[in-house]
């Protein structure tokens, strides 16, 4: 069988290695702060503070608070992507489609967990929603693993419906809304995996 071929996000023109380095850098201290206060403590000056470099270099690098955003999430997303994609497993090659599947979703609700706001506020755009390379790329591998676990039928659909409850926007209300733990939103997800795999 041939493996279908995952979409690229789109990367960045290569850079130099001070300058990826301070990039780096630059999207972990934005990274931290998310973390640790939220995504409305997330100011150039902030960043540019935690990364103990000048305001101006993050403007440069970033052009503006938008720009930080979405750079971040790119960052993130290219980390899972190359995760599951060359990491070692579960997430990597080398494990059972099933517990590979298992896997994605435990990350991508870690990613929710740490980055919700800023992934919510990026599905807020629809284009970004449904029509994004990110989107493509968790379509495309849970396509392939439901393949590789011989599950039958419309694969995109079953991938759609896998990838739905993963949403940050839908995440976070049942979290702080509905009063749900991450916890119990994992076991539930596990269990339509599961069920959608047969095993």
């Amino acid at each position: 069988m041939t493996a279908i071929p995952l979409p690229q996000i789109e990367t960045a023109p290569t850079e130099r290695g001070d300058a990826a380095r301070n990039r780096a850098l630059l999207l972990d201290a934005a990274a931290l702060l998310v973390a640790e206060r939220g995504v409305d403590a997330v100011t150039m000056d902030a960043v540019a503070c935690r990364a103990g470099v000048g305001k101006g270099t993050v403007f440069r690098r970033f052009g503006s608070r938008a720009g930080l955003m979405q750079a971040l999430l790119d960052h993130t997303e290219r980390e899972l992507q190359h995760a599951f994609m060359f990491g070692p497993p579960p997430l990597g090659p080398g494990a059972p489609a099933i517990d590979r599947l298992l896997a994605f979703g435990r990350a991508r609700f870690a990613m929710v967990e740490v980055q919700g706001e800023v992934l919510r506020a990026a599905e807020k755009a629809r284009e970004i929603r449904f029509g994004g390379p990110a989107r493509a790329v968790g379509v495309t591998h849970i396509v392939e693993l439901l393949r590789s676990a011989g599950v039958e039928g419309d694969l995109e659909l079953l991938a759609a419906a896998l990838l739905a409850p993963l949403e940050a926007s839908l995440v976070l209300h049942q979290v702080r809304d509905r009063g749900m733990t991450t916890q119990r939103l994992i076991v539930g997800w596990e269990d339509l995996a599961r069920r959608i795999a047969r095993c």
